[in-house]
């Protein structure tokens, strides 16, 4: 490509510009060179230069640390004049030398961004740190050391069980979270590896990381820039921000301006100083974001916390009954009220939840990768089953990133139609080494070979930043080999080129036109031509006429709008985050359904304006369709605001800018051809174009979600159903149940219930919620009646002889004889998996399908429990073998009792679910809002935070294991960073007026 030849056909922009702006706007400074017959802007976009700055202290006052040069409230280094940065940097345009970059290296780091370790071993550990563990833990110490007595041999088998099912399940969860990307290490490994830097007055190729401020650096187009600097030399340069910024195309760098480490040169040679390295680069302080917050409560964690202390709290209450009852009324030894308390402490609990619902989300995290959809963080699938709001990046999410001509916005004037002026242009363009400009113009063509189809070139002028546009000079053989010329350009300097056929109309509909298109965030592009006199190619020409106005854009996805209308049917708002502008932005939403409602990133700094519709920012970001001009922090404080506000966001996005709001998200979704920072920031990465796997993901989430829900009630009933029926047989008839034989109960309870990570079940239409309260209720209710199942068949057993009397079967009238036992042992293994078929099902548990795996599960643990009953003989458990006799009746009496289960389903919907949800609604429908009008948060509970497989003081000891410096920026740099580089940048982000929100 030419030296001479830019990306986009328009002047260079006092400032650095969003995306298509530098390419192809700027009318209204391009008037200062044109001749002034009349004074008219083509206002595309509304140009504010900052101009070059100066340090706001006194320069002697700034040390020679990180602290002072980057605190903008001191010096803006990346503004200020060129003089300041040498002063301020103590070096020259000469380099460094090794001995100062050494001691550099000691003042600034290494330019790289450290990686968080973490020691395996804690790792591992923490899986075991967690109310429900504690609880197994707690039963397993019962069952070794406090079991000793009278006797007896402490309870081996109870504690062999109960270490087996813990180990699993922490192996389990480990073996999941390592397995798990890690967001710092993707930034990391995409900074740059090499860089060229002179040292000692020559030029050498050194590792990236060992960069310092000061260096003076080179690299070329197709060269990474591996630091944060200013440019020293440029000769015609461009630079891709589009994964740091988002803006669409390279963005043209003039001498003086800064680089972004990270970014690509697409065009142009570069000399420049290095201003900043390693975190205290753009893109190290995006790192520093996506690693903020790593230690907060995830939303699975918070509703297991809860699950977790509701069966804490119902072990507990009888727990303490049993001592107070059992020791003083009824004269209990030690150990025989210990193997009681035992029962409750090991069938209490729902041993393996963590393990069921890892299963359930490693199952569905396969499923979804059907659709193309990979899972980086297991538990983010329940929470996408109730995000809210889907936060979504434009560039390359919504929109193709890739430029086209708007056929169906194109202007024609004179005789011209749109293909004419579309072939027009396309002969003003290079079909060779085209840049991004030239490409889209071509494409306008059914074939681009079109564009030099039935021509001859005689001579091409490429564009340049004087007269900013393309010109050919060809021979039209089609129309008997006369010789013609067409330009295209910026308007403001076609129109003035023109002198044929001009008049005032044809001038103010042009400037109408591209008002038009400015309002709309859609670039114009002038095209004429012109008779060539005479036979020479550089002969005069009759003068050109204005052809047709092309408007530029970045069309949509092909499947974008569908995708967005089945996501707001699943009831998922959708809002635009974007670093384009706000033209743009509005244009974009119009064409995808999303509506207009866009407002400028400053609006998050500055609040809603003064007696407008909005009373506070909340509102604002609620009400809004899509917020544009964004930098990282701008998608970071959204999300976390809407996050303060109860819902569940999800972001989407592909680039490293949008890193930290993805990390942030509750589930954060990288689309096809994402950069790696933003997959290892991801919860989903998506591998194929578009966002309609997103809906895939979301109903597949769902159909998750209700399997997960189905398993939190059933252990919620079976926790009640054990502690309230062996707790009340114990008062009643000193009934001691073996604990034993509530282990092998868990065990094959869980193992059926695994099989509901495969499950036939019906989505939800709208966003999943846990309610607790209702999940509660349910199993209070399913217990108690399970409860009184088994009481009613032990009291008649005992204290009747119906069942000798009828089926002819031994009496068992012993309290705790070891057949009674066992009968117990196999009503109660046997109606509480049944339960899980009226769980599962909305209506009549008999008109819902299970899937196989799960219905041969449950025959496969009903036989194995049945073959235990009658050829148990276990001494060291207290139970017997029962006969045939027996095990029928137990079958025949737990299939009496099943059926009224959907009775007790159905009359809690009408009553006491019913009236749960209405008080719901009538919390929902009053504002949190406390006396002084402020929003009132809600605070995590202690539980919430005990239940955090991330404790505080793991992390503590972590870290001294460590023994790494963590990287970290203090609260006021974070401010610095969102408002002081935010409002600088976006002044380069020159605004269109667009058609205010309604």
């Amino acid at each position: 490509m030419s030296t001479n030849e830019k990306v986009g056909h328009t002047e260079e922009a006092p400032v650095k510009e969003s995306s298509i702006e530098n390419k192809v706007a700027g009318d209204a400074p391009a008037l200062d060179n044109a001749p002034e017959k009349k004074k008219r802007e083509y206002k595309e976009m509304e140009h504010k230069t900052e101009g070059d700055l100066h340090a706001k202290v006194d320069m002697n006052t700034i040390q020679f640390t990180a602290t002072d040069l980057y605190d903008k409230d001191k010096v803006d280094i990346e503004h200020v004049v060129m003089e300041e940065v040498f002063q301020l940097l103590q070096c020259d345009e000469g380099g460094l030398t090794e001995a100062e970059a050494t001691d550099r290296i000691g003042i600034f780091g290494p330019n790289k961004l450290e990686e968080k370790k973490e020691n395996v071993f804690l790792q591992f550990l923490s899986f075991m740190w967690n109310p429900l563990s504690w609880v197994m833990e707690g039963a397993a110490i019962v069952a070794i050391a406090l079991s000793n007595g009278e006797g007896e041999p402490p309870d081996w088998q109870d504690f062999v069980g109960i270490v087996l099912l813990l180990l699993i399940n922490s192996t389990i969860g480990f073996v999941e979270e390592r397995n798990a990307g890690n967001a710092v290490k993707a930034l990391m490994d995409s900074l740059a590896p090499k860089a060229k830097v002179k040292r000692d007055g020559k030029w050498r190729d050194i590792e990236s990381a060992d960069l310092v401020p000061g260096d003076c650096i080179a690299f070329k187009h197709g060269d990474v820039c591996p630091a944060d600097c200013r440019l020293t030399e440029a000769i015609d340069v461009s630079m891709d921000q589009a994964a740091l910024t988002g803006e669409s195309l390279p963005v043209s760098k003039k001498l003086g301006d800064e680089c972004f480490s990270g970014s690509t040169c697409k065009q142009g040679e570069v000399e420049a100083v290095v201003i900043s390295t390693g975190p205290n680069t753009f893109f190290g302080r995006a790192a520093t974001l996506v690693g903020q917050d790593n230690d907060q409560v995830g939303h699975l964690q918070m509703v297991l916390a809860r699950i977790g202390s509701f069966c804490l709290v119902s072990i507990g209450i009888f727990v303490v009954l049993e001592i107070v009852i059992l020791y003083p009324r009824f004269h209990y030894t030690y150990r025989r009220g210990l193997n009681s308390i035992l029962v409750l402490l090991i069938g209490g609990i729902p041993i393996a939840m963590p393990t069921v619902l890892s299963v359930t989300l490693a199952v569905g995290a396969q499923q979804l990768a059907k659709h193309k959809a990979i899972v980086t963080r297991i538990t983010a699938i329940e929470e996408l089953a109730g995000v809210t709001i889907l936060c979504s990046d434009k560039t390359g999410t919504l929109t193709t990133n890739k430029l086209t001509i708007d056929k169906e916005n194109v202007k024609c004037y004179a005789q011209w139609d749109v293909e004419g002026v579309c072939l027009l242009a396309a002969y003003a363009s290079r079909t060779e080494n085209q840049d991004a400009i030239d490409g889209c113009v071509v494409g306008t063509l059914p074939n681009p070979a079109q564009a030099r189809e039935g021509i001859e070139l005689l001579d091409f002028k490429p564009f340049n930043p004087v007269d900013k546009r393309t010109e050919i000079t060809y021979r039209d053989n089609r129309d008997g080999g006369k010789i013609k010329r067409a330009t295209k350009g910026m308007t403001g300097i076609i129109i003035e080129l023109c002198s044929r056929n001009k008049t005032s109309e044809l001038e103010d509909q042009l400037e109408a036109d591209v008002e038009e298109f400015a309002r709309r965030g859609l670039r114009a592009l002038a095209v004429a031509y012109e008779d060539v006199i005479g036979d020479a190619a550089d002969g005069q020409g009759s003068g050109f006429e204005l052809a047709g106005l092309l408007s530029i854009f970045d069309p949509p996805r092909s499947d974008t709008k569908q995708t967005i209308d089945d996501a707001m049917a699943l009831g998922v708002k959708v809002k635009m985050v974007t670093g384009d502008q706000l033209a743009i932005a509005k244009e974009t939403g119009r064409r995808l359904g999303l509506g207009d409602h866009m407002y400028p990133a400053k609006v998050l700094k500055d609040g809603p304006e003064v007696g407008g519709k909005h009373a506070n920012l909340d509102e604002m970001i609620m009400d809004a369709d899509g917020f544009a001009g964004v930098f990282p922090e701008h998608k970071f404080e959204i999300v976390k605001r809407i996050q303060a506000l109860g819902h569940l966001c999800a972001m989407t996005g592909d680039g490293a800018n949008d890193a930290p709001a993805l990390s942030r998200a509750n589930v954060g979704i990288a689309v096809e051809g994402a950069t790696d920072a933003a997959r290892g920031a991801a919860d989903i990465v998506l591998t194929e174009p578009g966002l309609s796997t997103i809906v895939h993901a979301i109903y597949g989430s769902r159909v998750i979600f209700q399997r997960m829900r189905n398993y939190a009630i059933y252990a919620c009933a079976v926790t009640i159903r054990i502690v309230v029926c062996f707790a009340i047989m114990s008062f009643i008839w000193q009934f001691d149940f073996p604990s034993f034989m509530v282990l092998i109960i868990a065990v094959l309870n869980d193992g059926t219930i695994m099989t509901l990570s495969l499950d036939r079940v019906l989505p939800s239409t709208t966003p999943d919620s846990w309610d607790l309260a209702e999940v509660f209720a349910y199993g209070i209710g399913y217990g108690l009646y399970l409860s009184a199942s088994t009481i009613a068949l032990y009291a008649t057993m005992h204290s009747t002889t119906f069942f000798e009397d009828k089926f002819g079967v031994n009496p068992i009238k012993e309290t705790n004889d070891p057949e009674g036992h066992m009968v117990i042992y196999l009503q109660v293994a046997i109606i509480s998996q049944a339960l899980i078929f009226v769980t599962r099902s909305h209506g009549p548990s008999w008109t819902e399908r299970p899937s196989v795996a799960l219905m041969l599960a449950f025959c496969l643990a009903q036989l194995i429990s049945s073959i235990i009953a009658a050829f148990g003989n276990w001494g060291f458990t207290q139970v017997h073998a029962i006969s045939g006799g027996w095990i029928g009746i137990v079958w025949v009496w737990n299939i009496v009792w099943y059926f009224p289960l959907d009775a007790v389903k159905f009359a809690m919907k009408k009553t006491i679910i019913a009236a749960l949800q209405r008080r719901k609604a009538r919390k929902a429908a009053v504002a949190t809002v406390d006396e002084n009008g402020e929003r009132l948060q809600r605070t995590a509970s202690r539980h919430e935070s005990l239940y955090s497989n991330r404790t505080s003081f793991l992390s503590r000891a972590a870290n001294r294991l460590r023994g790494g410096a963590k990287i970290s920026m203090s609260k006021n740099e974070l401010q610095r960073f969102s408002s002081i580089q935010a409002q600088q940048s976006g002044a380069a982000l020159t605004r269109a007026h667009s058609r205010p929100a309604a």
